[in-house]
């Protein structure tokens, strides 16, 4: 009868322990959100983007590069009946820049842009909000055509790194997913000491990502769940750079820590090709409500 008791009492206080994580926001449901730079979102349909999208269906997708005013989109990118709603921020320029965000629930808020009327003209912030749940599709300024972009870079991160010191301690949950066109550790590069002098890998470009996760606080998700080298999502147009897995990994899903432990899942794609990035997808122990 003891026995019976006790095994009683643990189920029961197991069910009142999903009931209180369930009532915290966890769910047995788990979240799935890609991140992809499309580069060109006409150019990564051609490629069968899309149908991979039906086929693995995250929750979210965030995607970056779009390269295209709304009214250039592929039918493709408008044909998908599993997401309710999906926001694009264009560029002023046309076949520049650009992200996107879809999602199978119906948001609460949309914000686009970040309010720096310099970048925004680029196109490359939009967030979703769910309850106390943001998802944002990020694009960093690459720094590869010269030292001008370079500054525009640079000048980009120190601002931002004021904003994210704002939504590290604004109370809600943020996932902040994209192409960061940084990559921050000697692990996240195929050959560190050349690259240490090659944008995207520059020591003050990695000291501005050591603030932004060792003293600001924000949270790497991959690295929170993998951990081996050679996990790239960008490899070069060098031949056989590749095939050779000669990449780097510059895009993330960064998390305020109140998500770190609900992080469970990462996953990125090398069996198909859709651009010179891989998509990422990220698994977490959460719902969009």
């Amino acid at each position: 009868m003891h026995d019976v008791l006790s095994g009683y009492v643990e189920r029961r206080m197991m069910l009142v322990e999903g009931d209180l994580h369930r009532a915290a926001g966890e769910s047995a449901a788990m979240l799935r959100i890609t991140t992809f730079n499309a580069n060109g979102i006409r150019a990564a349909a051609r490629k069968g983007f899309f149908t991979w999208l039906r086929r693995t269906s995250p929750d979210v997708l965030c995607m970056q590069e779009t390269k295209a005013q709304e009214h250039q989109l592929p039918p493709e990118a408008l044909d998908l009946d599993m997401y309710r709603r999906y926001a694009f921020v264009d560029a002023q320029k046309k076949g520049y820049s650009g992200v996107a965000l879809y999602a199978k629930v119906e948001p609460d808020a949309i914000m686009r842009g970040l309010g720096m009327p310099d970048i925004d003209a680029e196109g490359r912030y939009v967030r979703f909000d769910w309850g106390d749940l943001s998802i944002s599709s990020l694009y960093v300024p690459s720094g590869t055509s010269g030292e001008a972009r370079q500054a525009i870079k640079d000048g980009f991160l120190e601002r931002f790194l004021g904003t994210l010191v704002e939504m590290r301690h604004d109370g809600r949950r943020h996932i902040v997913c994209g192409d960061y066109n940084v990559a921050h550790k000697e692990i996240d590069t195929f050959d560190p000491v050349r690259n240490a002098h090659v944008t995207g890998h520059l020591p003050h470009e990695r000291l501005w990502m050591d603030s932004l996760i060792d003293e600001v606080g924000w949270v790497d998700a991959f690295r929170e769940v993998d951990r081996e080298p050679r996990r790239y999502t960008w490899w070069s147009n060098w031949p056989g750079a590749f095939e050779r897995n000669l990449g780097w990994r510059i895009d993330l899903q960064l998390i305020t820590p109140n998500l770190s432990s609900f992080v469970r899942g990462a996953s990125i794609e090398r069996n198909e090709r859709f651009s010179d990035h891989a998509p990422l997808t990220m698994t977490y122990d959460l719902a969009l409500r």
